[in-house]
């Protein structure tokens, strides 16, 4: 079956599924495989909750009508992602990073959503199972896809990027992290940098925190815009207060912006929702409203009131 063919069966369809324990009815079922799995061998049993369609790449598991043998049902997968990302109307924004990724992602979720049609990764779904399930995620009127993306290897975000298609791009920074997999703090550099290769080889535009020195070297030559303290930068913040929150001052516009974020490390986050904010025709006072309403998930950056109970015997 030609990606074009399937593409039409993924429309008429409810939707993807890679496991049969979450599929529902009308889902086209990809039979994935790990170290620890194989989805092959519960082909049957998606039919029998009610896939309409079962993409298998072992032929002894094709038994039926509705299951399509294919070489790597994962290549498969990640084919039909990118299809569906380039039949969309819409700008896309990728971004990686050793920390602060989420953050970023749903500061400038919550920033782009006040005026576009917006859609964000949701959860971790950001390796190579993850970005093309999210991508097929995307309904049909999105103006704007904001895409995470993770690896912990060289050359997987080259990988994702490729799936992804991303047309702007931003590395929240280069740290000490997946080790294992990098070597040492260069190839992590290496590893996120792939995705200014990209956008370099394929005219795209990076959004780059000024005040990180390896991050500005890697982008040279790119088409940019340019977030930070320092005072060239596009975006310009200074820090106002860090307790109990932080609030962080725009001299170019004279105004501020107030958070329930902790921590002076949330700084870089929120002047790069700014730069995406703006660049995409926010107006400051939208975007410092966005922001000073935004309230972190799974308990990032909060600070907690807690009511003691002291029992006395």
């Amino acid at each position: 079956m030609q990606i074009t063919e399937l593409y039409q069966q993924y429309l008429n369809s409810s939707g993807i599924s890679t496991d049969t324990r979450k599929i529902e009815k009308g889902k086209i079922f990809f039979a994935l495989k790990g170290e620890n799995f194989n989805g092959n061998l519960f082909a049957e049993e998606a039919i029998k909750s009610g896939a309409s369609l079962v993409i298998v790449d072992e032929a002894i598991f094709a038994q039926q009508e509705k299951m399509v043998v294919v070489e790597d049902a994962l290549e498969t997968l990640q084919q039909l992602a990118l299809h569906h990302r380039k039949a969309l109307q819409l700008k896309v924004l990728a971004i990686c990073g050793s920390n602060g990724k989420t953050t970023t992602k749903e500061l400038i979720a919550r920033v782009l959503e006040t005026r576009h049609k917006i859609f964000s990764t949701k959860g971790n779904f950001n390796n190579h199972i993850g970005v093309p399930l999210t991508l097929l995620a995307i309904p049909a009127r999105t103006e704007i896809a904001i895409i995470e993306i993770g690896a912990n290897h060289l050359e997987e975000t080259t990988l994702l990027c490729k799936i992804a298609a991303p047309d702007y791009g931003l590395i929240t920074n280069n740290g000490k992290d997946h080790l294992e997999g990098y070597g040492n703090i260069e190839g992590v550099r290496k590893g996120n940098g792939e995705l200014y290769d990209y956008l370099r080889e394929n005219k795209g535009t990076a959004f780059v925190c000024m005040d990180q020195p390896d991050l500005m070297e890697r982008s040279e030559g790119l088409n940019r815009i340019t977030y930070g303290e320092t005072t060239s930068a596009d975006y310009c913040g200074t820090i106002r207060a860090t307790f109990p929150f932080l609030k962080i001052y725009l001299p170019n516009s004279h105004a501020e912006i107030e958070t329930l974020l902790m921590g002076s490390y949330n700084f870089d986050n929120i002047m790069a929702a700014v730069a995406v904010g703006n660049f995409f025709g926010i107006t400051t006072s939208q975007v410092a409203q966005a922001i000073a309403s935004y309230i972190p998930s799974n308990n990032r950056s909060q600070l907690l009131q807690k009511r003691w109970q002291y029992l006395h015997s």
